[in-house]
């Protein structure tokens, strides 16, 4: 209810009625508190490492390939066909692409993700399986976040990484989007079209909420486990790093974070 009543006022106390605005409203604090976490702030001060780049791209992965198999499955929703645009918008084969850059070609062996963002793939197949409306919180939280920030932030990993080129950054540029703004205005309009109960509403924009939430615990679980495969790291390389890791970076990154997932309880979770 908390949420229903922020999200009816714009910045200027006015109401607003348009559900792209809504949004918008309710998830404002969310979206400085994601802002504000270890790993954003990373970013933002152009400070991202190769390690924490591969990690993110780790759980990217899961998290779009869940989106998208329940937007292709519900893409004759009445809540989600004015919104999907596979051609456009589809991340999956981008990040496919950047994981095989990294990791090579047997990349789907080595990609590992923390528990919470096993709980954000669950929860995306559970509402497409069971309220595909809600589809439409997550899409737009993540799409047009990608939209406004993704060239923006694919030049500052370029830089940060000391990349020679735009391999590995399939992730930040939409090539089927000649306007990335023209695009965003058509996004909200059609999303603004979608014909949802006060009932219906009220839900969109909690999970909306939720949806920033499941983001900042996949931020912070990717930090932990970072931090403790730091430390594992450490810790070994002062016993005797020849003798207890093998010398390839690719085997010592993967161990160290097979140790860090396991010491902070990281759970498989059925999908």
């Amino acid at each position: 209810m908390d949420t229903m009543k922020s999200a009816r006022k714009n910045e200027t106390g006015e109401v607003g009625s348009d559900l792209s605005e809504q949004i918008k409203a309710a998830t404002k604090d969310n979206h400085v508190r994601a802002e504000n976490t270890q790993l954003m702030l990373s970013y933002q001060k152009g400070e991202i490492t190769l390690v924490q780049y591969k990690v993110l791209l780790c759980s990217l992965y899961e998290i779009y390939r869940a989106l998208e198999d329940e937007m292709d499955r519900n893409a004759s929703h009445p809540a989600v066909a004015p919104i999907y645009f596979p051609q456009e918008l589809s991340r999956v084969e981008s990040l496919e692409s950047d994981l095989e850059h990294f990791f090579g070609s047997e990349w789907r062996k080595r990609v590992i993700v923390p528990a919470a963002t096993q709980r954000y793939g669950q929860r995306l197949r559970q509402i497409g399986r069971e309220n595909p409306e809600l589809l439409v919180a997550h899409a737009y939280t993540r799409y047009l976040g990608d939209l406004s920030g993704g060239q923006v932030l694919g030049k500052i990993t370029q830089k940060s990484l000391g990349l020679s080129s735009k391999e590995g950054l399939s992730f930040f540029y939409f090539p089927s989007v000649s306007s990335p703004n023209r695009f965003k205005q058509l996004y909200r309009s059609r999303m603004n079209s979608i014909e949802l109960t006060e009932k219906e509403k009220a839900a969109v924009l909690e999970e909306a909420v939720q949806a920033f939430e499941l983001n900042i615990q996949v931020f912070d679980d990717l930090q932990k486990m970072l931090s403790v495969a730091t430390e594992t790291a450490d810790q070994h390389k002062d016993r005797s790093p020849a003798a207890v890791l093998p010398s390839s970076p690719i085997v010592q990154f993967t161990v160290g974070l097979c140790v860090a997932l396991a010491t902070i309880g990281v759970g498989m979770y059925a999908l």
